[in-house]
């Protein structure tokens, strides 16, 4: 994994770097995310049965990410290039619609913001994210797919391929990206993508996670 970027102050820009080990740019966003009406089974001995069935096509609706307390709604973007296609709400992630929707096979892409001249983005955190820790996608047909993430990477703008994120294939996996690596004022933009990975782990009943006890 390549190394982090340092900490910096947040800049008005579309974007913000990573923080530093130990701190954070930002503060968690506040009274912007709702909280699910479930859990997501992770470290719990009373987790129900995943499905055993394969998921089909459904729109994705809520991004769940526990390690760093994300709850967020989805839409979705239309086809286009993957470096223009950032979402305008920044407390909003956004699905690429043209590839497969998250559970199904091949790579479902969710794009968000890190930041705003106004604030924290709904991935101010998502740098934090270590191997193992998992994700959760809610899809409009009561289904819940769970995801483990592998690795993160960060990757230069000008050398960015989509083929590294749009890709086809049996297994379903998940690409979280955003911005990272050194502002640059006179583009107004940032040097760098981050690109978090994850792998299928299971899926659920929307309904029986939420028949687990809080806590």
């Amino acid at each position: 994994m390549p190394r982090p970027c340092p900490g910096r102050r947040r800049q008005s820009a579309r974007c913000v770097l990573r923080p530093s080990p130990g701190a954070s740019a930002f503060p968690r966003p506040r009274g912007r995310h709702e909280r699910a009406s479930f859990a997501l089974p992770q470290g719990r001995a009373d987790v129900p049965a995943p499905l055993r069935t394969a998921l089909d096509h459904a729109v994705p609706t809520r991004l769940l990410i526990p390690k760093i307390a994300l709850s967020a709604p989805l839409g979705r973007v239309l086809p286009g290039t993957v470096q223009a296609l950032l979402p305008d709400a920044p407390d909003r992630a956004r699905w690429l619609a043209s590839g497969p929707s998250p559970g199904e096979p091949g790579a479902a892409l969710v794009l968000g913001r890190l930041d705003t001249a106004s604030g924290p983005g709904v991935f101010a955190h998502l740098g934090e994210l270590s191997p193992g820790d998992i994700i959760g996608v809610a899809r409009s047909d009561g289904t819940v797919a769970v995801f483990r993430m592998t690795r993160a990477e960060q990757v230069p703008k000008r050398r960015f391929s989509e083929s590294r994120v749009l890709v086809a294939g049996t297994v379903p996996e998940l690409r979280l990206i955003t911005c990272a690596g050194r502002y640059d004022r006179a583009r107004g933009a940032y040097d760098d993508n981050l690109i978090v990975y994850a792998t299928f782990a299971a899926a659920y009943r929307a309904a029986d996670l939420a028949s687990m006890p809080r806590g």
